[in-house]
């Protein structure tokens, strides 16, 4: 039920961010939003909320979520963007990564609170 909950609020920060930026700010549809959000944030949630996060820290998978959040804007941006150039898309795609950089690492401080994805086995046992 956690990961549920931490998807959930996940899609809600996504969708509004990239609505935000890609459908006001560049012209993107509803539904090539709604399509990207659901992409990323399972992408995203697999790999930087639940790889590297746990394993290294907030910034790094800052990080690895901005880079990952460009590369799947730029790549599905391309044919979803209608008239766009290369050059706009690429420009829709940073300006987005760099919002949900922002919105990552907020998140990422409800991940390490909750302790979701923190890997258990990992520390020291004691035995009394």
């Amino acid at each position: 039920m956690t990961h549920v909950k931490a998807l959930a609020i996940k899609g809600i920060m996504t969708i509004i961010v990239l609505y935000l930026v890609l459908g006001l700010g560049f012209g993107f549809t509803f539904g090539d939003t709604l399509l990207m959000t659901l992409v990323l944030g399972v992408i995203s949630y697999l790999l930087g909320d639940l790889y590297v996060l746990p394993r290294w820290n907030n910034m790094i998978a800052t990080l690895a979520d901005f880079g990952l959040a460009f590369l799947v804007i730029w790549l599905m941006g391309m044919p979803l963007s209608m008239g766009m150039t290369g050059g706009e898309v690429a420009l829709a795609a940073l300006f987005g990564a760099i919002a949900m950089a922002i919105g990552e690492y907020c998140f990422h401080f409800y991940m390490m609170s909750k302790e979701i994805g923190k890997k258990h086995y990992l520390e020291t046992r004691t035995d009394s």
